[in-house]
């Protein structure tokens, strides 16, 4: 394939849009589109508080969209992105004040780490590194080299090319996790690969995020990662010290209150994340940090379990934020490189995967489901591209390759996983599995 000169994507001046498109310095509100409401809408501007309209939109359309694709047989984050796209901004316009949204957007994605940071025991984690570190590492230098070629071949600069490679190693968690039969395969061998592997990519993609924050809006990059080095042992010895001799202390003197429990583990996830904030680092790392801290609790489980629900309820607004923010008009600049980069990965990953698990003693069989399973980009794709484009790291065009890449390998990955093996939504009685 001749590499092709690369087409510029950057946002032209006076068109409204602010160049971090998905971060809380986004403005969400293009030229020439009306909003939802105005001042000069009568029904609108009486209203006693646009944000329960915002929310309204926002769940009873998710509740829709979702009922779609559960007859789709499509993971649902799909759903509330494309409901972002069609009443964001950039669609019909229902929803514009989107700088609130975009602050809850970002609690989900804290409480998506501090959960998966409970999770990581330290025993647990070293099982993981025994199991798993060879084939995930090996998967994810392979299929990196892939994302970056092709974003070399379309003409984009060596550290997009770098950057896209990176947020195209990792399978999604969620896709992975979501369609992965609970009681016949989570407890099994297969299970057991594909949670580990998945585990392992999460924590290189913290470790990537992490880099980004050391590389972005600090000065120089040897200022940043000076920064990282300083602040991050600091963080990471008060959230010992604080678990360890406070928190996990008073969790146990009252652990018959439920109501107790729950909420002093959201006081800790945002205490962790508040500092991390104040230190110069991201929430979310905070959040991950915090969770760690607390996974050799004996009551992680239960913490774990009890705020998945308001995890969720938050990862809607982030993936619908996501959706909104989405500039259907860059698909023009992005479509070529984005089906031929989603094409690529749809058909190597299952393979790769196969052959690395074959040569590490697992069946055809079952090395080839792993593969078919793990055969998408990670929903933290889309985290590493938005905070790359935050930093001034890639352009909005590099950006938005990794964006829709994303969102094309959701769709067929699902659609071919649930007409091929068990999960809970299989089109086939013989293939749906609890």
């Amino acid at each position: 394939m001749a590499r092709l000169p690369r087409r510029g994507g950057m946002v032209p001046s006076g068109s409204g849009v602010d160049r971090g498109m998905l971060g809380q310095e986004m403005l969400l509100r293009p030229s020439g589109r009306r909003a939802f409401w105005t001042a000069a809408d009568p029904v609108m501007h009486d209203a006693q508080n646009p944000l329960i309209f915002s929310l309204f939109l926002i769940f009873t359309g998710a509740a829709v969209f979702a009922t779609v694709a559960l007859y789709a047989r499509q993971a649902l984050p799909i759903a509330y992105i494309v409901l972002g796209i069609f009443i964001g901004p950039y669609g019909y316009g229902w929803i514009n004040n989107a700088s609130a949204i975009e602050e809850m957007a970002q609690i989900g994605i804290m409480f998506l780490l501090f959960l998966l940071g409970l999770d990581l025991s330290p025993q647990r984690l070293l099982q993981m590194l025994r199991k798993a570190m060879a084939i995930t590492l090996g998967t994810s230098l392979l299929f990196a080299l892939i994302g970056s070629t092709v974003a070399w071949l379309f003409g984009y600069t060596p550290g997009e090319c770098l950057l896209v490679g990176t947020a195209v190693t990792f399978s999604s968690t969620i896709i992975g996790l979501k369609l992965l039969p609970t009681r016949t395969l989570h407890h099994q061998h297969t299970g057991e690969i594909i949670i580990s592997i998945l585990l392992l990519q999460d924590l290189l993609a913290i470790a990537v995020l992490l880099l980004l924050e050391g590389l972005g809006g600090r000065g120089s990059t040897l200022q940043g990662l000076s920064l990282l080095v300083v602040t991050l042992p600091i963080l990471l010895g008060f959230a010992y010290l604080g678990s360890r001799y406070v928190l996990i202390p008073l969790i146990l003197r009252f652990d018959k209150i439920r109501e107790y429990i729950f909420l002093t583990a959201i006081g800790w996830c945002l205490c962790i994340s508040e500092l991390a904030a104040l230190l110069g680092l991201s929430y979310a790392i905070g959040a991950f940090i915090g969770g760690v801290a607390l996974a050799t609790s004996p009551i992680a489980l239960y913490i774990a379990e009890s705020l998945k629900p308001l995890r969720d309820f938050f990862l809607v607004l982030f993936f619908f934020s996501l959706g909104a923010g989405f500039d259907r008009g860059m698909l023009g600049a992005v479509f070529l490189p984005t089906l031929v980069l989603g094409v690529l990965l749809l058909v190597a990953k299952p393979w790769v995967f196969r052959g690395f698990l074959q040569w590490a003693g697992e069946r055809p069989r079952i090395a080839m489901e792993v593969g078919v399973r793990l055969g998408q980009v990670s929903e933290f794709a889309l985290l590493i591209a938005v905070l790359a484009q935050q930093n001034q790291l890639i352009g909005r065009e590099a950006s938005y390759l990794v964006q829709a890449t994303t969102l094309l390998t959701f769709i067929a990955s699902t659609y071919y996983l649930v007409l091929s093996y068990p999960t809970p939504v299989a089109i086939s009685d013989s293939l749906r599995r609890d």
